[in-house]
């Protein structure tokens, strides 16, 4: 973790769909991280992301009172960012701009919209800064990577960007590199797979790992063949956010064995199970195989291959990987995923003045 040079307090926030994950930070030091899950009925009574914004926001504020913190020792929040327009990298003050976008779901509905908004009313409260870091729509890919072979239809920069980041920027430092000047692979392995090409500290290339583009996974049903593909949306008269739900929740492992629960597919790959084998070797190589495109995107020159997520705890898959890639460089793996980490060290730069802050401003649509 990134060491403070003055003992700045930062509580985090990043909303998942049923719970609530908080970390508070000082010094470079972890004083405490919870997860407050919330009750599903519960959630479905909130009409809207306000109303469940302000639910959500008295839960944080009674965690952070359980663990004996004041909250007015606070100097600033740090949320995780949700869909808003495509951004450049980096920690951004959240604004009104900002907040509306996200009220209205004008980019898509979204648990991790709710983070500004929380975030947003304690700042408020407690007259102190709120930041975003590195929301999924980070977009810093290269012209020619969003070109397709249908006009009309562009690749899109939908990622595991808090993540991807905070792992390369640890790998770099782990080389005596900047991130800036580092040539990296970042592989996160979730319920959706990510694999970005860093070039530099720029993501030049990554797969949209929300609508289900790239490597099939736990949830996502991966790069399809087209003409399959559209016969089944004829067949089953699917509308857009069906297929949609088919691609991006109901795919990968949770079509094949109706559970997203990569343990469980392992456990029967590992008892002999000859499908669960096929399926889970299947997924390894197709992570790899966006290695090896990724490599290609920076012209063999990569300093690491750096496998992070949950499912990088498995020995058994990242060994699938790297048994495949390490000839292009070396394998760095940082299973988990510590954004909360993460959001307090892109707040932490800009309040000791390593970088500025960043305006976000509506599109013009």
């Amino acid at each position: 973790m990134k060491t403070s040079k003055k003992a700045y307090r930062v509580l985090t926030l990043n909303p998942g769909s049923t719970s609530t994950k908080i970390g508070l930070y000082e010094g470079g030091r972890c004083l405490f991280e919870k997860n407050i899950r919330h009750d599903v009925e519960a959630l479905k009574q909130h009409a809207d992301l306000k109303a469940e914004t302000a639910w959500r926001k008295d839960a944080v504020i009674a965690a952070v009172d359980q663990e004996g913190v004041r909250l007015d020792h606070v100097d600033a929040i740090s949320a995780r960012g949700g869909l808003l327009h495509p951004l450049e990298s980096g920690t951004y003050v959240i604004n009104d701009a900002m907040l509306k976008d996200l009220q209205a779901g004008a980019y898509g509905s979204h648990a991790s919209n709710g983070g500004a908004l929380i975030a947003s009313e304690l700042a408020e409260l407690l007259h102190i800064p709120a930041y975003i870091v590195d929301p999924v729509v980070v977009d810093e890919m290269d012209s020619v990577a969003k070109v397709t072979g249908l006009k009309g239809v562009e690749r899109t920069s939908i990622f595991h960007a808090l993540n991807q980041k905070a792992a390369a920027r640890k790998a770099a430092a782990a080389r005596g590199l900047a991130y800036e000047e580092s040539r990296l692979i970042v592989a996160h392995l979730g319920g959706g797979i990510t694999v970005g090409a860093h070039n530099c500290g720029r993501v030049v290339d990554v797969n949209d790992g929300l609508h289900g583009d790239g490597p099939f996974s736990p949830e996502r049903a991966g790069g399809l063949p087209v003409d399959e593909t559209a016969a089944l949306l004829l067949e089953e008269e699917l509308n857009r956010n069906e297929l949609r739900r088919k691609v991006s929740k109901e795919g990968g492992l949770m079509s094949h064995f109706g559970t997203h629960d990569a343990q469980v597919v392992e456990a029967r790959a590992l008892h002999g199970d000859e499908e669960a084998l096929l399926v889970w070797d299947a997924m390894a190589y197709n992570v790899a195989k966006a290695v090896g495109a990724k490599a290609s995107v920076l012209k063999g020159r990569v300093d690491a291959i750096v496998l992070t997520g949950g499912l990088a705890y498995s020995e058994d898959f990242t060994t699938k990987v790297k048994n495949r890639t390490d000839w292009i460089a070396p394998v760095d793996i940082r299973a988990g995923e510590d954004e909360l980490e993460a959001l307090y060290e892109g707040a932490l730069r800009v309040l000791e003045g390593e970088e500025n802050a960043k305006t976000y401003a509506a599109a013009v649509r």
